[in-house]
Protein backbone atom coordinates (compact mmCIF):
# COMPACT_ATOMS: atom_id res chain seq x y z
CA UNK A 1 0.00 0.00 0.00
CA UNK A 2 1.22 3.46 -0.85
CA UNK A 3 0.62 6.33 1.60
CA UNK A 4 -1.82 9.15 0.82
CA UNK A 5 -0.56 12.26 -0.94
CA UNK A 6 -0.15 14.04 -4.24
CA UNK A 7 1.54 11.78 -6.78
CA UNK A 8 3.02 11.96 -10.22
CA UNK A 9 1.63 9.01 -12.21
CA UNK A 10 3.38 8.11 -15.45
CA UNK A 11 6.75 7.02 -16.81
CA UNK A 12 9.17 7.68 -13.96
CA UNK A 13 12.08 8.35 -16.33
CA UNK A 14 10.60 11.81 -16.87
CA UNK A 15 10.73 12.84 -13.20
CA UNK A 16 13.41 10.78 -11.43
CA UNK A 17 16.51 12.10 -13.23
CA UNK A 18 18.65 12.51 -10.10
CA UNK A 19 17.58 9.11 -8.77
CA UNK A 20 17.75 7.15 -12.02
CA UNK A 21 20.90 5.14 -11.22
CA UNK A 22 19.50 4.06 -7.84
CA UNK A 23 16.11 3.43 -9.45
CA UNK A 24 17.71 1.05 -11.96
CA UNK A 25 19.70 -0.73 -9.24
CA UNK A 26 16.51 -1.34 -7.26
CA UNK A 27 14.26 -2.34 -10.15
CA UNK A 28 16.46 -4.57 -12.28
CA UNK A 29 17.97 -7.96 -11.63
CA UNK A 30 20.13 -9.15 -14.49
CA UNK A 31 17.99 -8.72 -17.58
CA UNK A 32 14.71 -8.73 -15.62
CA UNK A 33 12.74 -5.65 -14.62
CA UNK A 34 11.20 -5.96 -11.18
CA UNK A 35 7.77 -4.56 -10.41
CA UNK A 36 6.01 -3.31 -7.32
CA UNK A 37 6.75 -0.89 -4.49
CA UNK A 38 10.32 0.19 -3.76
CA UNK A 39 12.14 2.49 -1.36
CA UNK A 40 15.17 4.65 -2.12
CA UNK A 41 18.03 4.67 0.40
CA UNK A 42 16.76 7.98 1.84
CA UNK A 43 13.29 6.51 2.50
CA UNK A 44 11.35 7.95 -0.44
CA UNK A 45 8.92 5.41 -1.87
CA UNK A 46 7.77 4.76 -5.41
CA UNK A 47 6.04 2.04 -7.41
CA UNK A 48 6.76 0.90 -10.94
CA UNK A 49 5.31 -1.60 -13.41
CA UNK A 50 6.34 -2.63 -16.91
CA UNK A 51 3.98 -1.91 -19.76
CA UNK A 52 2.95 -4.89 -21.83
CA UNK A 53 4.30 -3.52 -25.12
CA UNK A 54 7.13 -1.25 -23.98
CA UNK A 55 7.29 2.35 -25.18
CA UNK A 56 4.33 4.14 -26.69
CA UNK A 57 1.27 5.95 -25.40
CA UNK A 58 -1.28 4.35 -23.11
CA UNK A 59 -4.59 5.58 -21.72
CA UNK A 60 -6.42 5.41 -18.43
CA UNK A 61 -10.14 4.83 -17.99
CA UNK A 62 -10.76 8.60 -18.34
CA UNK A 63 -8.95 8.90 -21.67
CA UNK A 64 -5.83 10.58 -20.22
CA UNK A 65 -2.67 9.78 -22.20
CA UNK A 66 0.53 8.44 -20.60
CA UNK A 67 3.53 8.64 -22.95
CA UNK A 68 6.16 6.01 -22.16
CA UNK A 69 9.87 6.04 -23.08
CA UNK A 70 11.28 3.61 -20.48
CA UNK A 71 8.71 0.83 -20.84
CA UNK A 72 7.17 1.51 -17.44
CA UNK A 73 4.46 3.39 -15.58
CA UNK A 74 4.64 4.12 -11.90
CA UNK A 75 4.09 6.71 -9.21
CA UNK A 76 6.04 8.82 -6.73
CA UNK A 77 4.91 11.57 -4.38
CA UNK A 78 5.41 15.00 -5.94
CA UNK A 79 7.03 16.25 -2.72
CA UNK A 80 9.61 13.45 -3.02
CA UNK A 81 10.93 14.67 -6.36
CA UNK A 82 14.32 16.35 -6.01
CA UNK A 83 14.15 18.78 -8.90
CA UNK A 84 11.65 21.18 -10.41
CA UNK A 85 9.64 19.16 -12.91
CA UNK A 86 7.42 20.39 -15.71
CA UNK A 87 4.55 17.89 -15.74
CA UNK A 88 4.06 17.80 -19.50
CA UNK A 89 3.70 14.02 -19.49
CA UNK A 90 1.89 11.82 -17.00
CA UNK A 91 -0.61 13.14 -14.50
CA UNK A 92 -0.59 14.57 -10.98
CA UNK A 93 -3.16 12.74 -8.84
CA UNK A 94 -4.36 13.28 -5.29
CA UNK A 95 -4.91 10.14 -3.21
CA UNK A 96 -6.56 10.90 0.13
CA UNK A 97 -6.13 7.42 1.57
CA UNK A 98 -3.61 4.60 1.36
CA UNK A 99 -3.93 2.97 -2.04
CA UNK A 100 -3.01 -0.23 -3.80
CA UNK A 101 -0.68 -0.47 -6.78
CA UNK A 102 -0.49 -3.57 -8.96
CA UNK A 103 -0.39 -4.86 -12.50
CA UNK A 104 -2.27 -7.79 -13.98
CA UNK A 105 -2.26 -8.87 -17.62
CA UNK A 106 -0.93 -5.48 -18.76
CA UNK A 107 -3.45 -3.44 -16.78
CA UNK A 108 -1.66 -1.17 -14.30
CA UNK A 109 -3.69 0.02 -11.32
CA UNK A 110 -2.45 2.93 -9.21
CA UNK A 111 -5.16 3.71 -6.70
CA UNK A 112 -8.19 4.81 -8.68
CA UNK A 113 -6.20 5.20 -11.93
CA UNK A 114 -6.39 2.18 -14.26
CA UNK A 115 -4.08 2.22 -17.30
CA UNK A 116 -4.56 -0.55 -19.86
CA UNK A 117 -1.27 -1.31 -21.60
CA UNK A 118 -2.57 -4.56 -23.11
CA UNK A 119 -4.74 -3.17 -25.92
CA UNK A 120 -2.12 -1.01 -27.56
CA UNK A 121 -1.90 -2.82 -30.87
CA UNK A 122 -5.67 -3.14 -31.14
CA UNK A 123 -5.94 0.66 -30.80
CA UNK A 124 -3.93 1.29 -33.93
CA UNK A 125 -0.44 1.71 -32.54
CA UNK A 126 2.03 1.16 -35.32
CA UNK A 127 5.47 -0.25 -34.44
Amino acid sequence: MMPPGTYYVGDLCYVMHNEWDEFCELTTKGMRCLEGEFQLADGRRFATFSTMYGDGEYYDQYGNAYPVDAGLIGCIRVEDLTEEIQFEVGKVCQFNYEFEVYSQDGVITIGSVVIDTSGMFEDGYDE
